[in-house]
C-alpha cells in the first residue's frame, strides 16, 4: 500500500514548516496587509496616500548562486538576494515595494535549510520595507535531487502615476551616478563558478561570492524626495551594456569612464583567472556598481550626500551624450 508520504511528499512536515516561519513572516507586516499566512491568497490594500496609484511588478530568481550556497552549506543570506533582485527592479520606476511572495521548490523538504532561506527572505523584506505576505513550498521528488532547491520571487510596488521614472527626460549633459555594489550580487555565477575550485567555494571564496545583494530601496526612496531623478538602472544580468540602455531616452547614450569607482577585488580575480575581456566583464557583471542614477549637474553633489547618509558609497561615473541608446565605456 502506498501513500503520499511514501511517494516522497510529507504534508505534515510542510505544515510544520509553515508554523516555523510564522514569526518571520509577521516581522515584515505592513499596515495595508489584511489577514495572515495560511489562506488561498493574500490581500493588501493600496496605501491611502496615493491619489492615482500605478502597480509595478517584478519577478526573478538568484540563478546559479544557489549552487555556491549549496557547496558552501550556507543558506541564510540567499533569501536577501531573492528579495533584492525583485525590489531593486521595482524601485527604479520610482515605486515603493508593497509586498513580496516567494516560491521554494525542493525534492525533499529540509526544514532547517528552508528556515534559513526564509530567514533571509524576511530580512530582505524588512530592509526593503515590504511585507512578505505569502508563498509556495513545493516538494517534488524526482524533479530535484534530495533536498536541492530552487527559488523564485515576486514583488508588487506602487507609484503615483505622475511620478513614474521612465527615462524620457534624460538628455545630453546629465550626469551618471553609480552606487556601490557588494560584489557579484546575483549575476554572472555561471561564469564565476568556472574559475573557482569546489574546495575554494567551501572557504573564503565561497563566503565572498555569497555576500548578499544590496537592497537599494530605502536609499532610492530617500533620494527621490531630495532630487529630481531622471532615470535609474539596476545593474544585473547584462551588466552596463544591456541594462543602462533600457532607461535612456531617444537620441541619448551613456559615456562611462573606467577608474572612477572602487571595483571589488573579486572581479579582478575572476578576470585574471578566466582571462575574461574587459567588455565581457562589463556585460556579465556589475563591476562594483549595483545601481545607476541619472541626474542633472546641479543635483549631483546633493545626490552623493544623500546616498552617503543612507550608508552607501557613490561616484559620478559618466555622463549622457548624444547617441542611439548605447553605452560607451
Amino acid at each position: 500500500m502506498i501513500d503520499y508520504k511514501k511517494a516522497g511528499v510529507d504534508i505534515d512536515n510542510a505544515n510544520k514548516f509553515v508554523k516555523d516561519i510564522s514569526a518571520m513572516v509577521a516581522s515584515t507586516k505592513r499596515r495595508e496587509v489584511i489577514g495572515g499566512i495560511g489562506g488561498f491568497s493574500a490581500l493588501t490594500q493600496i496605501p491611502k496616500k496615493y491619489k492615482n496609484p500605478v502597480l509595478v511588478s517584478s519577478t526573478d530568481g538568484v540563478g546559479t548562486k544557489l549552487m555556491v550556497a549549496s557547496v558552501a552549506g550556507k543558506h541564510d543570506t540567499i533569501g536577501i538576494d531573492l528579495v533584492a533582485m525583485c525590489v531593486n527592479d521595482v524601485v527604479v520606476t520610482g515605486a515603493e515595494p508593497l509586498f513580496f511572495l516567494d516560491y521554494f521548490a525542493t525534492g525533499k523538504l529540509n526544514r532547517k535549510k528552508a528556515k534559513d532561506v526564509l530567514k533571509g527572505i524576511a530580512e530582505g523584506c524588512r530592509q526593503a520595507g515590504c511585507a512578505l505576505i505569502g508563498g509556495e513550498t513545493a516538494e517534488m521528488p524526482g524533479m530535484y535531487k534530495g533536498d536541492e532547491y530552487d527559488l523564485g520571487g515576486f514583488c508588487v510596488g506602487v507609484v503615483e502615476k505622475n511620478k513614474i521614472i521612465d527615462g524620457k527626460s534624460v538628455k545630453p549633459g546629465h550626469l551618471i551616478i553609480g552606487i556601490e555594489s557588494s560584489g557579484l550580487h546575483s549575476n554572472g555565477f555561471s561564469l564565476a563558478r568556472k574559475v573557482f575550485k569546489k574546495r575554494e567555494l567551501k572557504g573564503k571564496s565561497g563566503k565572498t561570492l555569497l555576500t548578499p545583494t544590496i537592497i537599494y530601496v530605502k536609499a532610492i526612496l530617500t533620494l527621490m524626495k531630495k532630487v529630481d531623478i531622471k532615470s535609474m538602472a539596476h545593474i544585473t544580468g547584462g551588466g552596463f551594456y544591456d541594462n543602462i540602455p533600457r532607461v535612456l531616452s531617444s537620441g541619448s547614450a551613456a559615456l562611462i569612464y573606467k577608474g572612477l569607482w572602487h571595483v571589488p577585488k573579486i572581479f579582478s580575480v575572476i578576470q585574471e583567472r578566466g582571462r575574461v575581456s574587459d567588455k565581457e566583464m562589463h556585460r556579465t557583471f556589475n563591476m562594483g556598481i549595483g545601481m545607476v542614477v541619472v541626474v542633472d549637474k546641479k543635483a549631483a553633489i546633493k545626490s552623493h550626500a544623500v546616498i552617503k547618509a543612507c550608508g552607501l558609497r557613490s561616484w559620478t561615473i559618466g555622463e549622457i551624450i548624444k547617441g542611439n541608446k548605447e553605452v560607451l565605456i
